[in-house]
């Protein structure tokens, strides 16, 4: 695991060291925004069939309302036409989530880079790369410990946080104004019935996004330009991969 640290750990000097040129002291932190974009464009030929998939499922609510009424009284035999009609389609209900999942990695690898003393045995010259004067390996409460909120770091978090509230602003009001053009059909189960709770789930997504605030300001600073980075890009992918799917169905995609 140390010898993979190191790579990392090496991988993102170099990265620094390209961009040093153009940002100066902040290279590492580029660095950082560098490296996520990357995961982002990697993951996102997984995130276009994501949305080829929730189209393709919205697309099929009518014959899964169809299948649901003409089954009723045979949940078995309910659930085999799903089953038939989704791998007809070529839709898969995990596909939505595979994205999320295959970025987790790379999230942890960074947080751990920047939350540990030493790599390889070595003390981690990264933890004093700073950005505007916040060292990358410190969290929101050292920067209120040596400042305050308007101190060189505490300013640095601030802009952090205007940058998720403006995201998280901005896929609320889409969600609530594509709810409101077109509601959302209930989300089903296997078995084709709507399964509790999601409606009440699918409104209260949206709102999650406000919650990465609390990540931004608990995690080192480092981790925090990834988060702030891909919730940023994922606004952006959403907007354009959803742009031309009926309301409801893009409203459920977002909240997802």
């Amino acid at each position: 695991m140390s010898t993979f640290m190191s790579a990392f750990a090496g991988l993102v000097g170099s990265f620094a060291d390209l961009l040093q040129p153009l940002f100066q002291g902040a290279a590492t932190a580029a660095a950082i925004v560098l490296f996520t974009a990357l995961v982002r464009l990697a993951v996102h030929p997984l995130s276009r069939a994501a949305a080829r998939g929730q189209k393709a499922r919205t697309r099929l609510q009518p014959q899964i309302a169809e299948l649901r009424k003409t089954h009723a009284k045979n949940p078995e035999r309910m659930q085999k036409a799903l089953m038939e009609l989704h791998k007809e389609e070529k839709v898969s209900p995990l596909s939505g989530c595979l994205p999320s999942l295959l970025q987790m990695p790379a999230f942890f690898l960074l947080y751990h880079l920047f939350s540990s003393q030493r790599i390889g045995g070595d003390p981690n010259e990264l933890l004093s790369h700073r950005l505007f004067g916040a060292p990358l390996g410190e969290r929101w409460h050292d920067a209120l410990a040596d400042g305050g909120l308007l101190g060189e770091q505490g300013v640095v978090y601030l802009g952090l946080f205007v940058i998720v509230a403006t995201v998280a602003t901005f896929n609320y009001r889409r969600t609530k104004n594509q709810l409101a053009k077109a509601p959302a059909t209930p989300t089903t189960g296997p078995d084709g019935q709507p399964v509790p709770g999601m409606g009440a789930m699918t409104k209260l997504m949206p709102l999650m996004s406000f919650f990465t605030l609390v990540s931004v300001a608990y995690v080192p600073l480092a981790a925090a330009l990834y988060i702030v980075t891909s919730t940023t890009w994922t606004a952006v992918e959403r907007a354009v991969l959803y742009r031309d799917m009926p309301a409801a169905g893009a409203a459920m995609a977002t909240a997802a």
